[in-house]
């Protein structure tokens, strides 16, 4: 089954509550992380990676915190599942062009093809859904 991690949960919601709350100013870890009571340390880490992938921007000072870096209808769901997920598929092989790595069954699989298919379908779903259409 497709699921995502706590992970990618944690980030998405973190992206839509700034998006509704973010009136101009930074919306901090803490005031996220208490109000749906996330670990800080973890909410920290996937914010820093979200500002790596240039989904969200951080300032610094006594008003610091972190902030869109665009509006949430240009903030791709996929973005932010491809900014917190190391393995993000179906099945282990659709991480890698070449079925052969880390598959035994490579040779005589029968579901790869069929399933990349049905993959690049949610993918698709996920590209074209934006944080501010699930405001």
């Amino acid at each position: 089954m497709l699921r995502l991690s706590k992970k990618t949960e944690y980030a998405l919601m973190a992206v839509k509550y700034m998006a509704v709350n973010q009136n101009g100013k930074c919306i901090t870890v803490k005031e996220i992380a208490d109000t749906y009571g996330i670990s800080f340390q973890l909410l920290a880490k996937l914010m820093q990676q979200l500002v790596r992938n240039g989904i969200i921007e951080s300032q610094q000072g006594t008003k610091g915190g972190y902030r869109l870096n665009k509006s949430a209808d240009s903030i791709l769901l996929l973005d932010i599942i491809n900014a917190i997920e190391e393995n993000y598929g179906l099945t282990d092989c659709m991480e890698s062009e070449i079925p052969e790595n880390g598959c035994a069954r490579a040779n005589c699989c029968t579901i790869r093809d069929p399933l990349a298919k049905v993959q690049n379908k949610i993918n698709r779903i996920f590209s074209e859904t934006t944080i501010g259409q699930i405001l």
